[in-house]
């Protein structure tokens, strides 16, 4: 069996990537192909695996949200597995990395036999990230403090870019993960909202201090990803996150969505306490993996 990995270029070829993706991650959105081929670039690269001609997996590599190492992810469609084909990717996928400047690449996987396969090269597990489910009904007025003003980005669309300095950054150094966040602007506005009527900012005298918000679905119209929650450091615990939660559950609700999902890191017990308290429920966990460059195992 010839197995060849390379580089995605064509719409056709962007078409075959989500097509992976969505069979192997049924559960999570997937951007869309245009959306996809604006990523694509020197650090962002998008890979695809054919066997004897046959689409039979794919990859990506480039700069993790993590300051100072890569990201990548082999994945393979189910009747292709246990042949070498996701050794074959993961092979590309680690010169590239490299390439990139990388001494240090993560991978985020589910299922035992995916830990075991990375586990073979030297990954090991270093965090965990939290699946939680929000089934969608009859949803309350939203509870705002007062002072607070929430409105969708799309009533102003500048505010995204505010909303960035305002509480991203700082929300960023914050969060609970291995390495502060690092986030540029322009993926920012390019990665972070999808639609200005399903993200919310929250206002108090004119200035930014929160932000929330959906990503919607495009293959599976009654569901959405809730991405973000963030709220500036004077604000928090004063009733600003709960009410913007609140707000995307409404808007989940006026658009007949049926469930909204997110993900949480292993100690951000906090966040994951407030979406309890609204509702969630935990489905699954991811284990977030790391290996240093050049991997072992390899052939």
């Amino acid at each position: 069996m010839a197995i060849a990995v390379r580089l995605v270029t064509s719409d056709g070829d962007y078409t075959a990537w989500r097509q992976v993706r969505l069979a192997v991650v049924p559960r999570e959105r997937a951007d869309s192909a245009e959306s996809l081929r604006a990523q694509a670039g020197p650090q962002l690269q998008f890979l695809l695996a054919e066997a004897d001609g046959v689409l039979a997996g794919s990859g990506v590599v480039g700069k993790s949200d993590l300051a100072d190492r890569g990201a990548v992810s082999a994945r393979v469609l189910p009747d292709w597995r246990r042949r070498g084909i996701g050794t074959a990717i993961l092979r590309e996928l680690a010169e590239r990395a490299a390439g990139m400047g990388f001494a240090v690449v993560g991978s985020n996987v589910e299922d035992a036999g995916s830990v075991r396969f990375a586990e073979r090269y030297g990954f090991r597990e270093v965090d965990r990230q939290v699946e939680q489910v929000r089934v969608i009904g009859g949803e309350p007025v939203p509870q705002v403090p007062e002072g607070v003003v929430i409105v969708p980005v799309s009533s102003r669309p500048g505010l995204w870019r505010a909303a960035y300095q305002a509480v991203g950054v700082q929300a960023f150094k914050d969060m609970a993960t291995l390495s502060p966040l690092d986030i540029s602007l322009e993926q920012w506005e390019r990665e972070w909202i999808t639609d200005p009527d399903a993200m919310f900012v929250a206002l108090a005298k004119g200035e930014v201090i929160g932000c929330a918000g959906l990503l919607p679905d495009t293959d599976d119209p009654g569901r959405a990803e809730h991405a973000v929650t963030v709220v500036r450091r004077d604000w928090r615990r004063r009733g600003v996150a709960v009410a913007l939660k609140q707000t995307c559950l409404v808007w989940a609700a006026s658009h007949e969505l049926r469930e909204v999902y997110t993900w949480t890191q292993r100690g951000n017990d906090g966040m994951r306490a407030l979406n309890t308290r609204l509702g969630f429920s935990t489905r699954t966990e991811s284990l977030t993996m790391q290996a240093g460059l050049p991997l072992t195992g390899l052939p």
